[in-house]
């Protein structure tokens, strides 16, 4: 039986979700308390050093990193195939993959943070707000966080977020467009758009998804179809509603 760690809203463990969900495979599934710190958990951080989630245990087997824990269950169990059956097209694939995490993950982390969770961390007290800064473990993380703390959406990193976002939309639109579609890599539903989802489906939740999409008509179709997938409407949209228990 697969473990899989992962914490409430977590938008990387979103798409590892989506993927054992595709390939219809029941898993165990614990929860990490962000907040009160249970990531930083001696047990926990001996298998995820980073003391992020998600983490995937299959029997002695330890995955971290979301991208990979999705090419591993596809590796394991290849029924329904999510990765392209062609060396260029696994290339494309991790292309997008590495584009998602490169980029558009912390550029979805500045976006919800100075429009939404900013505000949470206002009604904090100081030594509270403190606490939150010195929980983030990572300097550079942790200098991110402050900026949009004390800055909202006058953050460079906003800044930086927001035109990360716009080149993220134009190539997506070039790439819908070059490949035919309706899915990212041509007819077939993959890993490309299994990881890109749920970062587009948060900016859509904060609002502002029309900013990069309303002159991309590829795009817009494209959406309409991901987000439709039983897989996402399951994962993510059931768990923000509270249909599907975490």
């Amino acid at each position: 039986m697969l473990t899989l760690y992962t914490a409430r809203n977590s938008i990387c463990t979103q798409k590892v979700f989506m993927t054992l969900d595709e390939k219809n495979l029941d898993y165990d599934m614990k929860v990490i308390n962000l907040f009160t710190n249970e990531q930083y958990d001696p047990e926990y951080v001996k298998l995820n050093p980073k003391g992020v989630v998600p983490t995937l245990i299959d029997g002695d087997n330890v995955i971290p990193e979301s991208t990979l824990i999705c090419e591993y269950i596809d590796d394991i169990h290849p029924e329904p195939s999510l990765v392209p059956n062609t060396p260029f097209g696994r290339t494309q694939m991790r292309l997008w993959s590495k584009q998602v995490d490169e980029t558009i993950f912390e550029a979805t982390r500045e976006l919800s943070f100075s429009a939404q969770f900013r505000e949470k961390m206002k009604g904090m007290t100081e030594e509270q707000r403190q606490a939150r800064f010195k929980n983030v473990g990572d300097p550079d993380r942790r200098a991110r966080f402050m900026s949009t703390y004390k800055e909202g959406v006058d953050s460079p990193y906003v800044f930086q977020a927001i035109a990360n976002f716009e080149k993220m939309f134009k190539l997506l639109e070039k790439a819908l467009t070059e490949s035919g579609g309706p899915w990212i890599l041509g007819r077939s539903y993959s890993l490309a758009d299994i990881n890109l989802t749920p970062y587009v489906w948060r900016v859509e939740y904060l609002t502002l998804l029309d900013l990069w999409t309303e002159d991309k008509p590829r795009v817009q179709e494209w959406w309409k179809q991901a987000k439709a997938r039983p897989s996402a409407k399951s994962v993510i949209e059931g768990r923000l509603t509270g249909l599907v228990p975490y």
